[in-house]
């Protein structure tokens, strides 16, 4: 794209203000302003105007295939989702585009140091997971690592320097998750720097579409892949391309699967897997009502009370109806710094305009199913999303040497 042809373009939308600075820029800014300018889906500004708060549906619960179940089908679940590994049916998304701000680490998240005596990562927690699974199937299983503009280079070489923690580096593939540009309330584009555009990460539901962006998805088909396995950088307990849990799925027919824990309280702040007009739905906990929270079965046990822990399966031909489909985008209020008319830089202290986001809770909606699956809470969920507290480092240490794991 030409300087003439981004001028023309943004005077179309109402967006000139962009190239205010634009004679001030080296040339590689000037490039790289104009790659953004090109790259930018104007459809989300469309988002603003068109949002609205949806209205729920008829939420019911959706039942889980619970522990008990688990453990008197294991070795079925087991040598059926074995085989579809051993088939190269099974791929793993792990999503690490974040950063360690809140645990005060200007670094990937995933190169936070869990360990007390030993430099082991949550990366190599986790790859020692995976390992667990691909010993035991004797195949590798490929591996797609989701970055995103910040982190993208420190990640890579953080996994060249730790030699992959013992993976193949064949079947490591990195991608970057696309951005989305922000906005005033105004809808005006906002600038970060003079030679570039404020934008941010697209949500977690954005890592198909990246995925797909970055010619992966024929890599995936070129490999026979059926099957993908998403799971978040943090939690650095959990079973990753867990065989059982495939093959739960599988012998159910179902689109897909969701992992989840029986929750602690009522109250706590977990998304809940339900049925919303007969669809697989994720109510977060702030959408439900007291009664819903707080209501229980004949058994004593709250009805609404498997919640979701970031990892789930999906079947690779869903995923591409979905696409095709297209995802709601949310507009979300944010603190978004940027710089003004004089080229100040500003750091507001509330929020004064728009993200845009996609979410993977809608893609698990317009699935026609999912198999919600239940695992033990001490066993496979250790967030890391605090320093101290509550999901934080000092918890998910405490967890890790329950586990066995040395740190």
């Amino acid at each position: 794209m030409t300087k003439e042809d981004a001028d023309q373009l943004l005077r179309e939308k109402g967006q000139e203000h962009i190239l205010k600075f634009y004679d001030e820029l080296e040339d590689e800014q000037k490039s790289a302003l104009l790659q953004q300018i090109a790259d930018l889906d104007f459809s989300l500004l469309d988002a603003i105007r068109d949002s609205k708060e949806a209205k729920r549906g008829v939420i019911e619960p959706l039942g889980a295939v619970e522990i008990p179940e688990i453990e008197e089908r294991k070795e079925e679940f087991t040598e059926e989702g074995l085989k579809a590994i051993r088939e190269g049916k099974l791929a793993a998304v792990l999503l690490a585009g974040g950063m360690g701000t809140r645990l005060g680490f200007d670094k990937p998240k995933g190169s936070f140091i869990i360990g007390e005596t030993m430099e082991l990562s949550i990366f190599e927690c986790l790859f020692h997971n995976l390992m667990e699974v691909t010993d035991m199937a004797g195949v590798l299983i490929p591996i797609y690592v989701m970055t995103s503009e910040k982190n993208h280079e420190d990640t890579v070489l953080f996994f060249e320097e730790e030699n992959y923690f013992g993976y193949d580096p064949a079947y490591v593939h990195f991608f970057t998750q696309d951005m989305a540009p922000a906005v005033d309330y105004d809808g005006k584009l906002l600038l970060e720097e003079k030679g570039r555009l404020a934008t941010s990460p697209n949500g977690n539901g954005g890592w198909f579409s990246s995925l797909y962006k970055a010619g992966l998805v024929e890599d995936l088909h070129s490999r026979g892949v059926e099957f993908l396995n998403i799971f978040a950088v943090d939690n650095v307990l959990q079973r990753i391309a867990d065989p059982a849990f495939l093959g739960a799925v599988i012998l159910s027919g179902k689109d897909g699967g969701s992992k989840v824990v029986r929750k602690v309280s009522p109250d706590e702040r977990v998304g809940v897997l339900c049925s919303e007009d007969g669809h697989p739905s994720i109510v977060e906990y702030y959408e439900m009502t007291e009664d819903m929270r707080t209501l229980k079965d004949e058994k004593g046990e709250l009805v609404y009370r498997f919640g979701v822990i970031l990892n789930y399966l999906f079947r690779l031909e869903s995923l591409e109806e979905i696409m095709a489909k297209h995802l709601s985008v949310h507009v979300v209020e944010k603190k978004i710094p940027y710089i003004d008319d004089e080229g100040t830089p500003v750091k507001p202290e509330e929020p004064n305009g728009y993200k845009f986001e996609t979410l993977i809770l809608d893609m698990i909606h317009m699935m026609d199913s999912n198999l919600p699956y239940e695992v033990v809470r001490e066993k496979e969920f250790a967030p890391v999303k605090n320093l101290h507290g509550v999901d934080s480092v000092d918890s998910a240490r405490d967890l890790l040497r329950a586990n066995g794991v040395k740190l």
